[in-house]
């Protein structure tokens, strides 16, 4: 399974790439990209949501994932915030769905549960435990792509738990 994982930002959208490789003795996390769409805070809201589009187009062109998963929405003070994070979750979307993949999402603190273990893990823990399960000190360029890629391994672990709870049925 290959896994386009997407932590979306108004500034910086992170993208990263998890694949499990079953062929090993016990099968492994592969990284296999990730990076940050930086935007320009000069560019009015039409051209950077065109540019998210079409670096997050190309980039699912290149990696060929299976499935796309991006974080949930989480509630937010600032309203104007949100609504922007919103605009920038429906393109990522919409890029997915172009590209004919199916979309999941995840609640942050599933996220943090699945990759560290504990729900309201900090950053710097997350960060910590990505280059781990993906035996990758070098595996991200910032803590966006470093999201992105949790949010890849956290699809893959909930993929392979569920893939066990209907085997046991």
């Amino acid at each position: 399974m290959r896994v386009f994982g997407i932590d979306c930002g108004t500034e910086f959208t992170g993208y990263g790439v998890v694949e499990v490789d079953c062929d090993a003795r016990m099968p492994r996390l592969v990284h296999l990209g990730a990076g940050t769409i930086r935007l320009n805070k000069k560019d009015k809201a039409p051209q950077r949501l065109a540019q998210v589009y079409a670096e997050l187009t190309a980039l699912l062109a290149l990696h060929q994932p299976e499935v796309v998963a991006i974080e949930e929405v989480f509630f937010s003070a600032n309203v104007k915030s949100a609504l922007k994070l919103g605009q920038v979750r429906g393109v990522a979307m919409l890029a997915a769905a172009t590209s004919a993949l199916p979309v999941v999402e995840y609640a942050p603190l599933s996220i943090k549960s699945s990759v560290v273990g504990y729900g309201l893990a900090g950053k710097e823990q997350v960060q910590f435990m990505v280059r781990r399960l993906l035996e990758n000190e070098n595996a991200f360029d910032s803590p966006d792509a470093a999201d992105a890629l949790a949010i890849a391994i956290c699809h893959i672990h909930t993929a392979q738990t569920l893939e066990l709870q209907g085997a046991r049925r």
